[in-house]
């Protein structure tokens, strides 16, 4: 059967059925020690496979023009065969960054046949591939807390478990299967309810009474930012900031007399004073408004006489988020964001995107992708070099949880 994520080049053929089939039959009566042995054993090119039908499969795969091609979407969909399966169970879980790190690994000794010498070469090539970076970071995941490495814990790729909006943009691929894209979303919603939840524990002790305090435990505090920026940005998310209103309170408004925009040219000029009106004037002035304003007359004028749609609305706010954040992997420069975090400060700086993302919330997933593509770009630093997006990334997971999370966190706003 094939997955619904494939497309008709990516249909499962035989062979790889074969291979499929029997991985999934061996991880069924085996402990994942054993299964990771044999992963080793079939695809490392160490030695001819003992299960005679299953490496001529595997050879005739490799062998063949088209299974060459297809090599990255086979073994990554074996990968993924042993990772959901253990995913799905808590103790199991530490199998997964070991399957994943033993994808890198040298083999020992020489190829032993044609077939293994094939094998080494297709997967030193899967190992440059979006499909193992996917891999590679998932294992971040679930790597043993028992064995702590001070070395990870400095890479800004290890905190990737702790941004939840992260997840689909940084562990999928467009050959991602069903199933997959079904694991991943259930992860996500399982740490965006955690945060919540660790979010609202904090913050309602911080706001009880000193005898409440006495009685009640001390939660910690659910993110990396100091407990007085936490506090802060907090305030700012969910209070009166944006000209005597909160940013909910100021989405609305705008809103309500979009539909009253005489064209979508009138539109642009009331969104330009919509969020020029976050920006510190001093420093709006120097250039930054003048280059916000001529972004919005640039994007899509040919429009400009027509009515305001939805189409229109989200095509505009995507074109600002290019602007103030990243336009995308192929063009990483975020000369803008950097300017205005270090200018205007990380918080007022996330609070314009979220005023984006209220008037638009279809857009939320392509601010979550631009951050992605910063977190990608920025994955091997150390986190002491890139702190400015570490602050950025958590103050992020602020406004999504306090906005857009559970009832209880967004009656922190009340």
């Amino acid at each position: 059967m094939t997955d619904s994520g494939f497309s008709y080049y990516h249909q499962t053929k035989p062979d790889e059925q074969l291979l499929y089939d029997h991985l999934q039959e061996r991880a069924e009566h085996e402990s994942p020690e054993e299964t990771i042995a044999r992963f080793r054993r079939l695809f490392l090119g160490e030695q001819e496979y003992e299960v005679v039908p299953v490496w001529k499969a595997l050879g005739r795969i490799i062998d063949s023009d088209l299974g060459r091609e297809r090599f990255i979407f086979t073994i990554n969909r074996c990968c993924y065969i042993l990772v959901n399966r253990w995913q799905k169970r808590p103790r199991l879980q530490w199998a997964i960054p070991e399957l994943i790190g033993l994808l890198s690994q040298e083999p020992s000794g020489l190829p032993p046949s044609w077939t293994a010498h094939l094998l080494r070469r297709m997967m030193q090539q899967f190992i440059q591939t979006e499909q193992y970076q996917a891999l590679r970071r998932l294992a971040h995941l679930f790597h043993d807390r028992r064995k702590p490495d001070k070395q990870e814990e400095t890479q800004l790729e290890h905190l990737i478990v702790r941004y939840p909006y992260l997840y689909d943009h940084c562990f999928l691929t467009d050959e991602s299967t069903t199933d997959q894209r079904q694991q991943i979303r259930q992860m996500r919603q399982t740490a965006s309810r955690r945060f919540d939840r660790e979010l609202y524990q904090y913050m309602s002790y911080q706001r009880s009474n000193p005898e409440q305090k006495l009685i009640l435990p001390t939660p910690k505090n659910p993110t990396l930012l100091s407990d007085r920026k936490l506090t802060q940005a907090v305030s700012h998310f969910t209070g009166k900031v944006d000209r005597g209103y909160t940013y909910q309170e100021s989405s609305r408004l705008f809103l309500k007399q979009t539909p009253r925009a005489r064209s979508y040219r009138t539109f642009k000029e009331d969104l330009y004073e919509y969020l020029s009106s976050s920006i510190d004037s001093k420093y709006g002035k120097k250039r930054f408004n003048q280059r916000l304003y001529q972004t919005l007359q640039e994007t899509l004028p040919h429009n400009d006489s027509q009515k305001v749609s939805d189409s229109l609305i989200a095509g505009t706010c995507r074109k600002v988020l290019n602007f103030i954040v990243v336009e995308g992997a192929h063009r990483p420069n975020h000369f803008v964001l950097l300017d205005l975090t270090s200018n205007l400060g990380i918080t007022p700086v996330v609070g314009l995107m979220l005023k984006i993302v209220l008037v638009c919330r279809r857009v939320r997933g392509d601010l979550e992708k631009r951050f992605a593509v910063l977190f990608t770009h920025y994955a091997g630093f150390p986190k002491p070099k890139v702190l400015w997006l570490v602050e950025s990334l958590e103050n992020l997971n602020l406004a999504f949880s306090l906005n857009f999370g559970s009832k209880k966190t967004r009656l922190l706003s009340a």
